[in-house]
């Protein structure tokens, strides 16, 4: 099996920008598109909606890779480094410390250089303990020779199935010299198209020895943010590629065991970035009706309890609110859980469903809108 990487004329890509017009006008025209609607916003509703869209992208990009991180640690790290208030802050883990201070990194510093010691520094917040699992590895620093072979594998042990093996660690010098300096360099090139490209010749590389789908996704993001002249986010591309995470390592696959023709790649990527977009109207709606609840139950006098579950509800919480699980995710206790959930329904705020199980769940009053 020849690699992309192994091939001659690597890393000279081609691809077709004929077969690929029509797909990069539509997403192109979609970006703008998104970009107005979201311009016509207020600041804080513009704050709100890159918020819940950088929550996602942190929560998702994870997830690709088969890691759950609290959403609620995720949501109020990230806002407390952006200097939001969104009521009572959850205290975050060290480890999600890390991947919201890389996500933040790349989005909010775009114009910054990418360089090696800045890539060092994302891989050590991805693991600041030195070690994924039980596993000790190198931390800030290419992979080493005596790590071994890098192979992207998956399946059970003994039945495992090799998707594609990196270059050879004493390739890595030059092989991210090259791609630095092509990312930091003016190429004139079409930024969708760069964002692509970045992603799959940085995951390609392989240069650290975990933690590299992240950072590629990062790197993409970076790019993207570049495209938009913007800090804010609005459409999560994590989010996109892990509804569609089969398709992305097929895609991947057959990519790096194909030729440097990547006409195929990037016509997936730049369609996965199109389907973001769409995506983002639901991000736009859960905003909206989260500033018209606000402006009809004026939510001065709640406590930070309160704030937070009804924060959980508008933000779609899954399966039935009971005062159990109130209790659970506000760490109180059973009594305080109800009299706050009293207090709410005495508002206009919450109602009792109708009786359907062994529980009493409750639910917000819709509004005459809805």
């Amino acid at each position: 099996m020849v690699y992309i990487h192994e091939r001659a004329e690597w890393p000279d890509f081609e691809w077709s920008a004929e077969k690929l017009s029509d797909s990069l006008a539509l997403v192109r025209h979609k970006q703008g598109r998104l970009l107005g609607r979201m311009g016509n916003l207020g600041f804080q509703l513009k704050a709100e909606a890159s918020l819940q869209t950088l929550t996602e992208e942190v929560v998702k990009s994870s997830e690709i890779e088969g890691e759950i991180l609290d959403r609620d640690q995720v949501r109020s790290s990230i806002a407390r480094r952006l200097g939001m208030d969104i009521g009572a802050l959850t205290p975050a883990e060290r480890h999600v410390e890390g991947v919201v201070e890389l996500m933040l990194d790349a989005t909010q510093k775009y114009e910054q250089a990418l360089t090696a010691d800045r890539l060092f520094g994302w891989h050590a917040a991805l693991f600041p303990t030195g070690r994924t699992g039980m596993q000790k590895i190198t931390v800030g620093g290419w992979r080493t020779e005596q790590a071994g072979p890098m192979q992207v594998v998956s399946g059970p042990l003994g039945r495992e199935h090799v998707h594609f093996e990196a270059p050879t660690a004493r390739r890595l010098q030059s092989e991210m010299k090259a791609f630095l300096d092509w990312f930091n360099a003016e190429q004139g090139q079409d930024p969708v198209i760069k964002a692509a490209l970045a992603h799959l010749w940085f995951v390609t590389i392989h240069p650290f020895e975990d933690g590299n789908g992240r950072i590629a996704r990062a790197i993409a993001d970076l790019a993207l943010a570049r495209s938009e002249h913007s800090t804010q986010r609005f459409y999560s591309m994590s989010a996109q590629i892990r509804k569609e995470r089969r398709a992305y390592y097929d895609i991947l696959e057959r990519t790096q065991r194909g030729t440097l023709d990547i006409t195929n790649w990037l016509d997936w990527f730049v369609g996965c970035l199109g389907r973001a977009f769409d995506g983002a109207d639901s991000i736009i709606g859960n905003v909206l009706q989260k500033a018209a609840f606000r402006e009809k139950h004026a939510t001065s006098g709640l406590n930070d309890r309160q704030q937070l579950m009804l924060n959980r509800l508008l933000d779609g919480f899954e399966g039935k609110l009971t005062s159990s699980k109130w209790a659970k995710i506000a760490k109180v206790s059973q009594p305080t859980a109800t009299r706050d959930i009293d207090h709410l329904i005495k508002r206009g705020i919450l109602q009792k469903d109708a009786a359907g199980g062994r529980s009493t769940s409750y639910s917000l009053v819709p509004s005459s809108a809805d």
